[in-house]
C-alpha cells in the first residue's frame, strides 16, 4: 500500500493551493470566454472546444464526452491515478508536505479503498505462495499447468501467478494478519456464506491478479483446473475495480506503448503474457467484457500512434469483431487532426488464439500480423463484403446496403466517401448511386455516456429511503416523460451540488424525492451526507465525495446547464416544484393502479382512494397551471 492515510484537513489545503485553470492549461490551452474558461478535451478527440473550466467553482465537465469533476478528477482522469495518488502529486506541485498520518479528520472512504488494495496486496502474495511452495496434488496441477502453456520456469515471478487452495486457507491468513470480513468480502476474496461465516471466493484455480495502471493489486482472475464452471472466474465490481476502465498487463505494457506508439489488444490473461514473453511488449487483455470507450481513452493517453484489437479466430472472437465496429466515429477520420484515433483490428487464422499462434509460428510472424492490421474501417467493410455473394445481383445489393451501414458514424467526412467508391467498384454499382446513398444514411445514436453510467449505477446497492428501492430501470425505451424526469432530477442535483448553500435549504427535498435513476438516489444520499457532515463543504468537495460513492458522479453533478445561473435560487424553486408534481403524478397513478381491481378493495377503501385521486388531481391541475406560468 502506497502511502499512508491523508487527512480531510490536507486534501482541502492542497485543494486551496491547485488552481483548475492552470494546472489544465499546463496541457492543453485555455482561453476565458466570459465568467469560465473552454478548452479542446484532453480526454477524447475533438476539434472545437467543449471543455468548461468554472474558476470559482473549480470545477470543470466536458459536454463532448460527458465527464467532469474537480481538480483531483482532472488529475486522476489524464494521469491513471487513484484519488490519494493525485493528491500527493498535487502536493508535490504546491511544495505541500503530507503527514499521512490519519487520525479524525481522515478522508474513511479513499483510506478504506487503500485498505482494500492491502487486502488483495496480501492475497496475490498469499497465492503466488502457494503456486511456488504447496506441495499438495493440486497445486502441482496448477505448476503442470501453467508450464504445459509454456508460462514456466521465471513466468510466474515475473507476473505473480497463484494457486487458490480455498477449504478457508486464505480467510485465516488474512484474518492472521488483521483483516476483517468485511474487508475481505468488499475486496471479492472472502463470501459470506449461511450462519455468517466466510470461504474463500477462489478454491482449486491457477490466480491471475490484476493490477491497475500502477501496478497495485486491484482484482483476480482465476482459471479452474480440471472440470468446474465457469472456466474462469474473474472478481465482481468493487470499491477498487471497474472492469470498464482496467486492461489486464496495462502495468507492464504503458512503457512498451509510449515507446512504439502502439497497443495491442487481445481476449484473454495468458495471450498477454505469452506475448509480453515473446517480446511483444505493448499487449493488454479485457477483463471478461467487450472492449469499451473508457478502455479506449485509457489505451489512448499511453498509445499516441494506434490501438490495434486482435481478435481471436472462433466464433467468440468473431462477435467481438462485430461488436467492435460500434466504435466507428469522427475521431477516426483525418478531419480529427492531432486528435486522431487509429483503431486497427486484425483476425487470427485457423481459429488460433494469440498464445496457440505464437506457439505455432513464432514472434515475427505475430508482429507481422500486428504490424499489418487493418485500420477498422476497411476490416469492417471486408467482413460486411465477405459475408454475400457477390457475383449475384441480390448478393451486390444486399452487401452494399450491409457494407455502407458501417460508414453510417463518419457519412459527412472525406474518408467515408472515398470508402463509398472503393465499396461502389467491389459490388460494381455506380459511384453517384452509392454516395446519394451515403448521405441518405441515418448516423446511429451515441450513447456511450449513458451506458456507462449505468455500469456504474449497477455497483450501487439497494438504499434505504429516498427513493433508491423503487428505482426504474434504465433501459433503453423511455418515454419522453420519463426522459424529461430524468433530465430535471440530473440538472436539479447539478444545481444543488454546485450551490451547497442552496443544497442546505432544500435538504428535505433532496431527502423526499423519489428519484427515478438510482444514480441519482445515491448522489442525493451523497449530498446529504456531505453537508450534514460539513455545512460548509464547497462545490469541489462535495463532486470529489460524491465521486467515492459512484464513478460517474463528477460528470452527472457538473452538467447541469444551468448550476452556473446568476439566479440559482429561482431555478432551484422552479425545479423543486417540477419533481414534486412528477412524484405527485407517480403516486397518483399508484393510486389507480390499485383502483383498477375494484375487486380486491372493500368499498370503503374504493371510495376513499376515489376521493383522494379526484382531489389531487384537481390540485396538480392547479399546480402545472402555475407552474407553466411560471416557465413562459
Amino acid at each position: 500500500m502506497a502511502g499512508g492515510i491523508i487527512g480531510e484537513e490536507e486534501i482541502e489545503k492542497v485543494r486551496e493551493a491547485s488552481d483548475l485553470v492552470a494546472i489544465i492549461g499546463e496541457r492543453s490551452p485555455v482561453r476565458q470566454r466570459g465568467h469560465d474558461f473552454w478548452c479542446c478535451c484532453p480526454l477524447h478527440n475533438e476539434k472545437t472546444p467543449s471543455f468548461k473550466i468554472d474558476p470559482v467553482k473549480q470545477l470543470w465537465h466536458c459536454f463532448g464526452c460527458g465527464e467532469g469533476g474537480d481538480v483531483f478528477g482532472y488529475v486522476m482522469k489524464t494521469e491513471d491515478l487513484s484519488f490519494p495518488e493525485a493528491v500527493r502529486k498535487l502536493a508535490d506541485r504546491a511544495h505541500i508536505p503530507l503527514s499521512e498520518g490519519g487520525g479524525r479528520n481522515s478522508g474513511v472512504a479513499s483510506s478504506y479503498k487503500e485498505r482494500l488494495k492491502a487486502v488483495c496486496a496480501q492475497t496475490s502474495d498469499f497465492y503466488h505462495k502457494q503456486l511456488m511452495r504447496n506441495p499438495e496434488p493440486r497445486a502441482a496441477e496448477a505448476r503442470t499447468y501453467l508450464s504445459g502453456r509454456g508460462l514456466g520456469g521465471e513466468v510466474p515471478k515475473r507476473w505473480q501467478l497463484g494457486f487458490a487452495p480455498g477449504n478457508g486457507q486464505l480467510v485465516r491468513h488474512l484474518s492472521s494478519l488483521g483483516f476483517k470480513p468485511k474487508e475481505m468480502v468488499d475486496a471479492n476474496v472472502g463470501m459470506e456464506v449461511q450462519g455468517g461465516s466466510l470461504r474463500d471466493r477462489f478454491y482449486n484455480r491457477v490466480m491471475f491478479p490484476i493490477n491497475d495502471a500502477q501496478g497495485e493489486c486491484i482484482a483476480f482472475g482465476g482459471r479452474v483446473m480440471g472440470k468446474g464452471e465457469p472456466k474462469y472466474l474473474n472478481s465482481q465490481e468493487t470499491p477498487i475495480f471497474h472492469k470498464s476502465q482496467v486492461l489486464y498487463g496495462l502495468d507492464h505494457a504503458k512503457g512498451r506503448m509510449a515507446a512504439t506508439g502502439v497497443a495491442v489488444v487481445v481476449e484473454g490473461y495468458t495471450d498477454v503474457i505469452a506475448m509480453h514473453e515473446v517480446g511483444i511488449g505493448n499487449a493488454v487483455a479485457t477483463l471478461g467484457t467487450a472492449l469499451t470507450m473508457k478502455h479506449i481513452r485509457v489505451l489512448s493517453r499511453h498509445a499516441q500512434h494506434k490501438i490495434v484489437y486482435l481478435f481471436d479466430g472462433d466464433e467468440a472472437g468473431q462477435r467481438a469483431a462485430d461488436r467492435a465496429l460500434g466504435f466507428i466515429d469522427g475521431s477516426m477520420t483525418p478531419e480529427a487532426g492531432r486528435s486522431q484515433v487509429e483503431l486497427c483490428a486484425v483476425t487470427l487464422p485457423d481459429n488460433l488464439d494469440p498464445a496457440d499462434f505464437i506457439e505455432a509460428r513464432g514472434a515475427e510472424a505475430m508482429q507481422a500480423l500486428i504490424d499489418g492490421a487493418q485500420p477498422l474501417l476497411k476490416y469492417g467493410i471486408d467482413r460486411r463484403l465477405a459475408g454475400f455473394d457477390l457475383s449475384s445481383a441480390e448478393g451486390r445489393a444486399r452487401a452494399l446496403a450491409e457494407a455502407l451501414s458501417v460508414l453510417a458514424p463518419i457519412k459527412d467526412s472525406a474518408l467515408a466517401r472515398d470508402y463509398a467508391v472503393q465499396i461502389a467498384s467491389r459490388v460494381r454499382a455506380r459511384e453517384e448511386d452509392v454516395l446519394v446513398q451515403l448521405s441518405q444514411l441515418q448516423p446511429p445514436r451515441r450513447s456511450d455516456q449513458r451506458d456507462e453510467e449505468r455500469e456504474a449505477v449497477a455497483d450501487v446497492r439497494p438504499m434505504a429511503g429516498g427513493g433508491a428501492q423503487d428505482a426504474r430501470p434504465a433501459g433503453p425505451a423511455l418515454t419522453q416523460g420519463e426522459v424529461n424526469r430524468r433530465r430535471f432530477e440530473r440538472e436539479f442535483l447539478s444545481l444543488m451540488a454546485q450551490n451547497p448553500a442552496v443544497a442546505l435549504q432544500h435538504a428535505d427535498v433532496i431527502a423526499q424525492t423519489q428519484w427515478h435513476d438510482r444514480a441519482h438516489a445515491a448522489l442525493a444520499q451523497s449530498l446529504l451526507s456531505t453537508l450534514s457532515d460539513d455545512p460548509s463543504a464547497s462545490a469541489a468537495r462535495i463532486v470529489t465525495e460524491a465521486s467515492r460513492v459512484l464513478p460517474a458522479a463528477p460528470g452527472i453533478l457538473t452538467s447541469g446547464s444551468t448550476a452556473s445561473s446568476a439566479a440559482p435560487a429561482s431555478l432551484a424553486a422552479f425545479l423543486v416544484e417540477e419533481l414534486a408534481i412528477g412524484d405527485a403524478e407517480d403516486a397518483v397513478d399508484a393510486m389507480r393502479a390499485q383502483m383498477a381491481d375494484p375487486a380486491s378493495l372493500d368499498p370503503d377503501e374504493f371510495e376513499m382512494l376515489f376521493q383522494t385521486v379526484s382531489a389531487m388531481q384537481k390540485d396538480l391541475s392547479r399546480r402545472k397551471l402555475d407552474h407553466k406560468s411560471l416557465s413562459s
